[in-house]
């Protein structure tokens, strides 16, 4: 087994079922007193690139100014709403099977997110998969733009090297990043890209789903 087991969250851990574009609206028009008209493309990108983007549509300037209010009022939202996270969101079928295996055979894991990082702490809490994870060691939206930058950034916090590391996650991005860094990664068809696409890509291992927890761990180890 690895050392260190890196995870995506949206659609490689849980899912919202809509509701996270819904709290995304609301943290904007706090941060910029802007209704939500349009939000950018949010498949693989992080917070940071989703604002900017989003800012375009609308016709407002982005800087880091902007960046940090958003981020404040996102991560309130979700603790907010939490009890609506709960009933509206799931966390996709086998994730909390796979953690608790690992955390038992004494590997190390965390998240490589684009979520900010009061957001992905409310989203991990409310379908009790923190417990598994050390989110002191994560990387967030806050860390940077580009996937690269946030394996990167847990990598160090972790104190792992990357051949000592598997990340998992579902976009192309996720896939992109880990061969960029040299982390090993295994593809998860459970979000918008099919797993054809994901081994296209050049993921080291693709699966279907986290549903069958054994063939999960192969393809980890």
């Amino acid at each position: 087994m690895p050392e260190l087991v890196l995870w995506d969250i949206d659609h490689t851990l849980m899912a919202t079922r809509g509701l996270g574009r819904e709290l995304w609206a609301q943290a904007f028009h706090k941060a910029t007193g802007v209704e939500l008209r349009e939000q950018a493309s949010v498949t693989g990108s992080t917070e940071r690139v989703i604002l900017r983007e989003t800012a375009r549509l609308h016709d407002l300037s982005y800087s880091d100014e902007l960046f940090e209010p958003f981020a404040s009022a996102l991560g309130a939202v979700h603790v907010q709403r939490a009890a609506d996270l709960r009933e509206h969101g799931h966390a996709l079928p086998g994730a909390a099977a796979v953690l608790a295996r690992l955390a038992n055979q004494g590997v190390r894991q965390t998240v490589v997110t684009g979520n900010v990082r009061a957001a992905a702490e409310v989203k991990l809490a409310v379908f009790g998969l923190d417990a598994y994870l050390l989110l002191e060691d994560g990387a967030y939206a806050e860390d940077g733009e580009e996937r690269t930058e946030l394996l990167r950034a847990a990598l160090n916090r972790s104190t792992v090297r990357p051949e000592d590391a598997v990340f998992l996650g579902d976009t192309p991005a996720d896939v992109e990043g880990g061969l960029d860094v040299g982390v090993r990664t295994v593809a998860v068809a459970t979000g918008c890209t099919s797993a054809a696409q994901l081994r296209g890509f050049g993921a080291d291992a693709v699966l279907e789903s986290l549903e069958d927890t054994d063939a999960v761990l192969a393809a980890i180890a």
